[in-house]
């Protein structure tokens, strides 16, 4: 526990890791280690700075206490893939002692932010709203509603969210808003060969005057050395194969713990039931029976490089349009080149027990033929060369 003022605090962020060094959930790294010594540091200074907002009311009981300063400069950690980047965030979001906090992927931050801002147009053109810069009021309701953000994968490719940032976050951090961010680059190469990337510019200064710059640059991808002990097939279905599958899961996910995610897609969305990270977690039923097709797989391949299915069946004539799902969906994580574990009724050559010469069965040979190369030594390894050269 922290100690300020005789009076114990929080659990800091060097002993919740501390104790999964010691369980052996990871492995000591000085340079994780770097990262959390700066968290706590964060942690410290916004609790100081709660103190202060709630005894300003009562000044005269706190009148000898040293001024905290007005603004807390928050933390951006860039690094590769597999460092330990959003496993330290996550502690650091679930110790800070803060009400309003939000933790979110970047890119549904600012679907988000989108949203609001044709809200804000469409209130205008109603009339029921007389600002017509939508930035400082969405600005401020965010911040309203959340004044620790803690984005993870922050990557900017969209223009549209481009030409805005540097008028939003300047109006969030003057709303009093701290940023705690996780990133495969530094800021300097955010938007790098973006168009009209010179308006851009002016954000990376603004963010860098509002949040310490620190790599994490640990040698080892943990996550991959975790991922390339693991079986990515498992059958048949069963509480032992359950298991395994949880396993796996806490493994590549280091135990965090899953949200639900909605992906933006056309004007719709869809819906993620379990993703922590890079990594997405759906039983068959979610992907094949409802009623999905190539670009919401693509979507999902687009935002996630692990992709878990459980409980898949065998198929025959009587579920024709699930197994067409799954063909378009072993296709799309095939072309993409993504990493899936599979809990199945059977094994791979054996999940198809249609009518032999039909159309169905002849697509799903080459299913059955993907499944079985998604598995090979060779795919595992080809996709961590990927996942290193992406980070």
């Amino acid at each position: 526990m922290h100690v300020r003022d005789g009076l114990q605090t929080h659990v800091t962020v060097r002993q919740r890791y501390d104790h999964m060094v010691g369980t052996g959930l990871v492995t000591r790294d000085p340079a994780q280690e770097r990262i959390v010594g700066r968290l706590d540091r964060l942690i410290d200074e916004i609790a100081d700075k709660r103190l202060a907002q709630k005894s300003s009311a009562l000044g005269w009981l706190f009148a000898k206490r040293p001024k905290t300063p007005a603004v807390v400069k928050g933390l951006y950690v860039y690094g590769g893939v597999g460092r330990g980047k959003t496993m330290l965030m996550d502690i650091f979001f679930e110790l800070v002692p803060v009400r309003r906090k939000r933790r979110v992927h970047f890119n549904d931050f600012m679907a988000d932010v989108q949203d609001r801002i044709q809200k804000h147009r469409q209130a205008r053109k109603e009339g029921t709203v007389k600002e017509d810069d939508p930035i400082p009021p969405v600005a401020k309701a965010l911040a309203e509603e959340s004044w620790v953000l803690c984005f993870d994968e922050f990557t900017v490719t969209d223009i549209a969210d481009a030409m805005i940032l540097s008028r939003l976050f300047s109006a969030l951090f003057a709303n009093g808003v701290v940023l705690v961010a996780t990133s495969n680059v530094a800021p300097q190469d955010l938007y790098r060969d973006g168009l009209n990337r010179q308006l851009f510019l002016p954000f990376i200064a603004i963010l860098e005057r509002h949040a310490d710059v620190a790599t994490l640059d640990s040698d080892t991808d943990y996550r991959l050395e975790k991922l390339n002990r693991l079986p990515v097939y498992m059958s048949p279905l069963g509480e032992d194969t359950d298991r395994r599958m949880d396993e796996a899961w806490h493994a590549v996910t280091r135990g965090r713990a899953p949200t639900t995610v909605e992906i933006p897609l056309k004007g719709r969305h869809v819906t993620v039931p379990r993703a922590a990270g890079s990594c997405a977690r759906f039983s068959f039923a979610d992907l094949c029976d409802a009623p999905l097709g190539t670009r919401d797989y693509l979507a999902i391949a687009e935002r996630f490089d692990t992709i878990f299915i459980d409980h898949v069946p065998v198929l025959d004539h009587t579920r024709r349009n699930p197994a067409k799902r799954f063909i378009l969906l072993v296709d799309t994580l095939y072309d993409t080149k993504k990493r899936v574990v599979v809990s199945a009724e059977n094994t791979a050559d054996k999940l198809y027990a249609g009518r032999a010469g039909t159309t169905e069965a002849f697509e799903f040979d080459r299913t059955v033929s993907r499944l079985i190369e998604m598995q090979s030594k060779d795919w595992q390894e080809a996709w961590s060369e990927k996942q290193a050269l992406a980070s």
